[in-house]
């Protein structure tokens, strides 16, 4: 199990630091949906806890968080994706408010 709690603040922060930070970090699929929102910094925040979250649960077998991303199925449930394929056996809990953003990650076995 993986958990990771950021502040919102913090990822806007970066971002505003270095030009760089998104693309390090979010694949381009985050980015393209994280992006538009009226205020895009929860959802960044939100999807930054869950590569932690998810990295702690793999134990960081050699992952970058880059190669982890959060993928939505067609009802908005959260998933996980490997180096762009998905993980079957993660199971994702995400949320956030205006200054905090939250990640569960389950492995299951």
């Amino acid at each position: 199990m993986g958990l990771d709690i950021i502040e919102v603040s913090r990822i806007k922060s970066l971002a505003g630091r270095s030009k760089k930070f998104l693309p390090r970090i979010f694949t381009e699929e985050e980015i393209a949906y994280c992006r538009p929102k009226k205020n895009p910094w929860p959802h960044f925040a939100v999807r930054f806890a869950a590569k932690e979250a998810v990295w702690k649960a793999l134990g960081q077998k050699g992952l970058t968080l880059k190669d982890i991303s959060v993928d939505r199925d067609k009802n908005g449930r959260p998933s996980v994706l490997l180096r762009g394929k998905k993980a079957e056996d993660i199971q994702l809990s995400l949320t956030h408010s205006r200054d905090y953003a939250l990640a569960v990650a389950a492995r299951s076995r």
